[in-house]
């Protein structure tokens, strides 16, 4: 049976994963092979509408999947825990943090969309909004995403994992949640600890957005640009990506 979540070890600090808007709970690549199961317990969570919750409804918001990502939480006995959240899922952890300040511990980004969403001009929307119907609009989003150096077989397999593990209903209806809802204010000056994680290929969410939004929300961000990495580091660069995770997580 299709899980609502991924478990990946059975450490003591406790860690809940929001995937992205092409991802899912399973869609990490090899980043669960390296993370530390003895120090970590991971909750790789499904969105409604993807995985194992493919079949839950809902309003698909970012406030929703935070809501979604405390009652997890609960769920599972976790009273404090850290977050990881990828491109939509940064954006969703920001949420979190909003709605459960004292619990949080740490926070990491992974190429993560800003609080204040995503800028658009009129062909990029189309090509955005069209993507819930078309695949052929998926996959040229993954190649832009990834600095167009990327085989073929990898971004139809990215593709294929997308059709797969979201509904068509969901896909579409967080988009404008991710892409252009503004809550930026509500997160500036917020103290939190967190680590933005950019790829150096990326150029829809990458470095210079991460300082003009995310280092200038959180006063005590940081940011790290992962060499050889576009959108899709857990696929492009997991070991690289699971060192820096872990480094901030294991702060005090």
């Amino acid at each position: 049976m299709a899980s609502p979540y991924v478990t990946v070890g059975s450490g003591d600090h406790h860690v809940i994963a929001l995937h992205g808007w092409f991802g899912s709970a399973y869609g990490w690549g090899s980043l669960p092979d390296h993370l530390d199961g003895s120090a970590f317990t991971y909750a790789f969570m499904n969105l409604r509408g993807y995985g194992g919750r493919k079949d839950v409804s809902g309003e698909f918001t970012m406030e929703e999947a935070a809501a979604d990502a405390i009652a997890l939480a609960d769920e599972l006995g976790w009273d404090r825990f850290s977050l990881v959240g990828h491109s939509m899922g940064g954006k969703a952890i920001a949420q979190v943090l909003l709605q459960a300040p004292g619990r949080v511990r740490m926070m990491v980004a992974v190429n993560p969309v800003p609080a204040s969403g995503v800028p658009f001009d009129d062909q990029s929307w189309a090509l955005f909004d069209g993507a819930a119907e078309n695949p052929g609009n998926r996959a040229t989003i993954i190649n832009f995403t990834t600095g167009s150096r990327l085989t073929p077989v990898f971004i139809d397999s990215l593709v294929r994992h997308s059709l797969e593990q979201s509904t068509v209903r969901a896909f579409a209806a967080y988009l404008p949640s991710w892409a252009k809802t503004d809550f930026s204010g509500q997160v500036k000056g917020n103290p939190a600890r967190v680590r933005v994680i950019a790829g150096e290929h990326d150029p829809a969410l990458g470095a210079d957005l991460m300082r003009q939004t995310w280092l200038q929300h959180f006063p005590n961000a940081e940011m790290i640009v992962l060499a050889n990495a576009g959108h899709y580091p857990m696929f492009e660069t997991p070991v690289a990506l699971a060192t820096s995770v872990e480094e901030h997580l294991r702060l005090r």
